[in-house]
């Protein structure tokens, strides 16, 4: 049976209705995968005889081609890697539902490149973090805004520890997260999926009084009805911003005694991924509380499990110490 003939501008819409429809590709990934993917059909065009080649007729040669012309233009191995990555996927696309009798895109690998390890604070610069932000939270003698937003940084930072969520998803958290019977949260996260998230007691506490004190400040102000934000912004409609909680977190860092390029809201989801592994968590459990949807994503953080597969056979096989003196 032969491939369904279709124009090749149609076939790339068919792919993208399909990550949309049944990945629910969020509208980011779809206006970065059409511009990547309309790249490709400008430089498939001027390849070959007869008005060029397209999507459809493209044979692994020309994507080859393609992924060397990118690299010629100066494009960093990440962004070919990313490219390679859509092309892949439309041809997979197509060779399943029958656009394509062959996938030219199978065989082809991507350029070498050394991924960077995540920035990863220790156990002890969250602790000292984490003591700064509690001590300006329980500061007695200050006017009532400024305790407001003390309580709301270390709620912030109490949840980045705790359950690893990305900064946009924390922000973006209901009112009714802060409910007292409240263990675990249920988080959006990409692609509109949800995912639960288990609180610790620290997380919690922080949560309850941060929300106790928010609620006090809006009846005294008369305010209503409440927002629908467990972080609402001051002064104006709509949750706080991930710029405005990033910039919290680094102006905490000079009071905890750390440089600011060392905290982020992405620096805390690290941590908080990189102690569980180091502590034995599974790196499956890990994949489902970051909500990562492929584990390769994950697999970034084994340098850590490398370290500890290291340290148990030191410490636990009966020849470890002597092989290290021998």
């Amino acid at each position: 049976m032969g491939a369904r003939k279709a124009p090749a501008p149609r076939l790339v819409e068919l792919f993208l209705d399909m990550l949309s429809a049944e990945r629910g590709g969020a509208a980011n990934t779809l206006e970065a995968y059409t511009r990547d993917l309309d790249d490709l059909s400008a430089f498939l065009a001027h390849r070959g005889r007869q008005g060029g080649r397209t999507v459809a007729t493209a044979a692994t040669a020309d994507l080859r081609a393609y992924l060397g012309d990118l690299a010629a233009r100066g494009f960093k191995p990440a962004s070919v890697a990313r490219r390679l990555s859509a092309i892949r996927q439309l041809y997979r696309f197509l060779y399943a539902e029958g656009h394509r009798s062959d996938d030219p895109a199978a065989i082809l690998e991507g350029p070498k490149r050394s991924r960077p390890l995540p920035k990863v604070l220790t156990i002890g610069d969250v602790d000292r973090l984490i003591a700064a932000a509690r001590q300006g939270a329980e500061a007695t003698g200050v006017p009532e805004p400024e305790q407001l937003r003390a309580r709301r940084l270390y709620c912030l930072l109490e949840l980045l520890y705790a359950t690893g969520l990305r900064i946009s998803e924390l922000v973006a958290l209901p009112a009714s997260a802060a409910r007292r019977d409240e263990r675990m949260l249920i988080v959006r996260g990409k692609g509109d999926k949800e995912r639960l998230v288990p609180l610790n007691e620290a997380a919690k506490a922080a949560m309850r009084g941060y929300a106790a004190l928010l609620e006090q400040v809006r009846v005294r102000a008369q305010e209503r009805p409440a927002s629908k934000w467990l972080f609402p912004s001051f002064g104006e409609d709509g949750h706080l911003t991930r710029q405005h909680a990033a910039r919290e977190l680094k102006s905490l860092a000079g009071a905890a005694g750390l440089r600011a390029a060392q905290v982020s809201p992405h620096v805390l989801r690290h941590a908080f991924a990189s102690h569980l592994l180091h502590n034995g968590a599974d790196l499956r459990v890990v994949q489902t509380l970051l909500g990562h949807a492929d584990i390769s994503t994950t697999q970034i953080y084994t340098h850590v499990l490398d370290d500890r597969l290291k340290s148990l056979v030191r410490d636990l096989h009966p020849l470890g110490e002597a092989s290290s003196e021998g």
